[in-house]
């Protein structure tokens, strides 16, 4: 099955707990329609690059999954219906990468950011 990687963001006067709850529930909807979810993580409150629905901030949460894409358009589809979800983003990718995200690694086991420019 192809693989992917969601993004999704809950409005800010959320509780943690149902942010979390929120997770579940799309992770449901794809168990129900075929896939299941590699990884999830939960990003926190982070601020927005705008506002979307007068909202200046957001819950993010990060979503690995191995779905048909019918799965997949299902639960993006519920997401945009939901009133608690102000945005959704779906990249399909060839694989998952090991660990955790980005995100979640601390400044110190990225790496240094010169150290990129100058390989290239």
């Amino acid at each position: 099955m192809p693989l992917y990687e969601h993004v999704l963001i809950a409005r800010q006067d959320l509780s943690n707990t149902q942010a979390e709850g929120l997770i579940e529930h799309f992770s449901t909807v794809l168990a129900d329609n075929g896939g299941k979810v590699v990884e999830n993580e939960y990003w926190g409150i982070r601020t927005l690059a705008y506002k979307i629905n007068k909202n200046r901030k957001g819950h993010y949460a990060f979503l690995r999954t191995d779905a048909p894409s019918d799965a997949v358009h299902e639960m993006e589809r519920l997401a945009r219906l939901h009133d608690d979800v102000m945005r959704v983003m779906t990249i399909k990718v060839d694989t998952h990468e090991e660990g955790p995200s980005i995100q979640m690694q601390k400044r110190d086991e990225r790496g240094d950011r010169r150290e990129r420019r100058d390989r290239n």
